[in-house]
């Protein structure tokens, strides 16, 4: 599976290349996600646009991303969703668990915004 990994100064923007994310793709997204997490990036924004459908396997990674970037502080959002995808968060009831934004632009938002406060509490 290919994905294009874009990195910020605050964050890092992580767009899969293919039309279906399965088990495959799951572990190779979340090495990704491990080496962010343990490099210091504590806000990642997964740009789903190019991706179709998606299975279970790939919710899981998306909790353990989440896990991920709330421990440290950070938000891990969703965007660029299909429906299809949509629909998988809804059929699990996950659709208000995740930070979902209309666009990349709409995710970077939200993370100065985090930051902004984070920066206000000394954190």
């Amino acid at each position: 599976m290919r994905f294009i990994v874009d990195k910020h100064d605050r964050y890092v923007v992580i767009e899969p290349l293919v039309d279906f994310l399965d088990r495959e793709s799951a572990a190779k997204l979340k090495a990704e996600f491990m080496l962010r997490s343990t490099s210091g990036q504590r806000n990642i924004i997964l740009d789903l646009h190019v991706v179709e459908t998606a299975d279970e396997d790939v919710l899981r990674l998306g909790l353990l991303a989440r896990r991920l970037c709330k421990e440290s502080g950070g938000l891990f959002i969703l965007t660029g969703l299909n429906p299809n995808v949509v629909d998988l968060l809804k059929m699990s009831k996950l659709e208000n668990y995740f930070k979902i934004a209309e666009s990349v632009s709409t995710a970077e938002d939200m993370i100065f915004g985090n930051e902004i406060r984070l920066d206000l509490r000394g954190v």
